[in-house]
């Protein structure tokens, strides 16, 4: 059987042909491509299988599943997708390359609104994309999203490229809620505070913060965590900030997600399946809460003490599948205010 796992790099180099059809595939086998690190989620498949009996094989890329998956076309030995953000959640339904996950298990485990109302998609953890804030320099332990357009931070706010999809999700939520036009007033204002021009990512907001360059950076949960738990270096980027969950006005905290689609080919789609239910199962949302510093989407999970440490996350009730309907308008305004300019 030929050994599935592969480096970002390396998987993007091979050719779909090399793997051959779907019945070159044992039955006590699922076929996993994956966004997410191996060696962030190794722990789940090597669970799956102790559980299950059923041998996880693994591709991971940083990026190009999709488009991999379509090329494959009725050759694709894909059965399941693992993926982070709605935008990417959405690329893969908007490729043609899933069909519906049909599961009373997630049905009922799922908040709805961490599903797609046609079934293509379901979240199996959450992430919040928050403020870190200086210790020393930001007395404010509340802050709402829409603040951050107040003059009175200009000159303090560090962010990511407003294209990135972290922040497109984010952008895409105030499209939503507001319409386009309130929310590109919000971004010019947005722009006018940022202490610099938009760059590197969530751990650099908390280094420049550190530094002394900004007061506020825009950045989702699990970064601080990591930083402060398992990255000595990084460790006093985390030690200069603290975590603030900020809400919508009248709202509650921007969430995406971690999410899961069953592969429009999968040649083992009833094991694909069993693995996208376990994924909700306790023992995986305990994994996931406590090696990825995620929130889990599984009621009564408890959420893992450091992430808990921010506070209660109080999730906007609005559906990621809304979100997803205006990443493209989000897209264009920053564009159109020279966001990253």
């Amino acid at each position: 059987m030929m050994n599935f796992r592969a480096t970002a790099a390396t998987a993007a180099l091979l050719c779909f042909t090399a793997f051959g059809a779907s019945t070159a595939f044992a039955d006590g086998e699922v076929n996993v491509y994956t966004y997410r690190e191996t060696k962030l989620i190794q722990p789940l498949f090597d669970a799956f299988t102790k559980d299950t009996g059923i041998k996880v094989n693994v591709v991971s890329a940083s990026s190009g599943l999709e488009q991999r998956m379509k090329a494959e076309g009725a050759s694709s030995p894909a059965d399941v997708l693992l993926t982070v953000d709605i935008g990417r959640l959405d690329d893969a339904v908007q490729a043609g390359v899933t069909q519906p996950i049909k599961s009373v298990v997630i049905d009922e485990i799922v908040p709805a609104q961490y599903r797609d109302p046609n079934g293509h998609w379901a979240g199996i953890s959450m992430r919040a994309r928050v403020l870190y804030t200086s210790k020393d320099r930001v007395k404010q332990d509340k802050i709402t999203y829409e603040e951050l357009a107040d003059p009175k931070w200009k000159g303090k706010i560090c962010i990511r490229s407003g294209q990135h999809i972290y922040n497109n999700g984010l952008f895409a939520a105030y499209v939503a809620k507001y319409g386009e036009a309130k929310a590109e007033e919000w971004l010019r204002g947005l722009k006018a505070n940022l202490a610099q021009k938009p760059s590197g990512g969530d751990r650099e907001v908390a280094r420049d913060i550190a530094a002394g360059k900004c007061d506020i950076g825009i950045a989702n949960t699990y970064y601080w965590a990591l930083m402060m738990n398992n990255d000595p270096e990084k460790k006093p980027w985390a030690e200069a900030t603290k975590v603030v969950l900020p809400t919508f006005e009248g709202g509650g905290t921007h969430v995406n997600l971690s999410g899961v689609l069953l592969a429009k080919q999968a040649p083992n789609k009833a094991n694909g399946v069993k693995l996208i239910e376990w994924l909700v199962g306790d023992k995986a949302q305990k994994i996931y809460a406590d090696a990825n510093y995620e929130y889990p989407v599984r009621a009564g999970v408890a959420i893992n003490p450091t992430i808990a440490g921010y506070g209660k996350l109080v999730a906007d009730p609005l559906p990621i599948a809304k979100i997803a309907t205006n990443r493209k308008a989000a897209s264009t305004l920053v564009d159109k205010v020279g966001f990253d300019n």
